[in-house]
């Protein structure tokens, strides 16, 4: 599972989302490395639609930072400001193109980041003994 603190996303064992070397290219992959600060692994959680004066499934998360099945985009703080965006499996960065492979949502029951485009959770490859991510039929489980 996936905790935002201070622009980063993190998960258990203190690995970061980081986008791969760093370079700010189209369809770069996302890996999950050692926390390093780098602005290649902070990321913008930006919220598709302002949150209703009473939300019914909108309460905030205070444990692991997100609004409950809110859809938000994940943006990344490198100069070009692509968001976090799905090739097949893949986890990459995009510029924003309205697809709704570029929209998350934070599923409390599961505690896992969900893509819109598919329901499937964002999971490290190879049951966590590789570092790439991918989305995958939700498992809950984390490495």
């Amino acid at each position: 599972m996936f905790r935002y603190k201070d622009a980063h996303l993190v998960n258990e064992k203190g690995k970061a989302m980081d986008v791969q070397g760093g370079s700010d290219t189209e369809n770069r992959n996302i890996l999950m490395l050692n926390k390093h600060n780098g602005k290649n692994q902070q990321w913008d959680i930006v919220y598709v639609k302002d949150m209703p004066a009473e939300p019914k499934k909108g309460e905030l998360s205070t444990a692991f930072g997100f609004y409950v099945e809110r859809p938000f985009y994940i943006q990344s703080k490198l100069p070009s400001g692509r968001y976090l965006d799905l090739v097949g499996r893949d986890l990459v960065i995009k510029t924003r193109n309205g697809r709704n492979t570029q929209e998350w949502y934070f599923d409390n029951r599961s505690k896992t980041i969900k893509s819109k485009s598919n329901n499937q959770s964002i999971d490290i490859r190879g049951a966590g003994r590789q570092n790439h991510l991918q989305v995958w039929t939700t498992n809950s489980g984390w490495w």
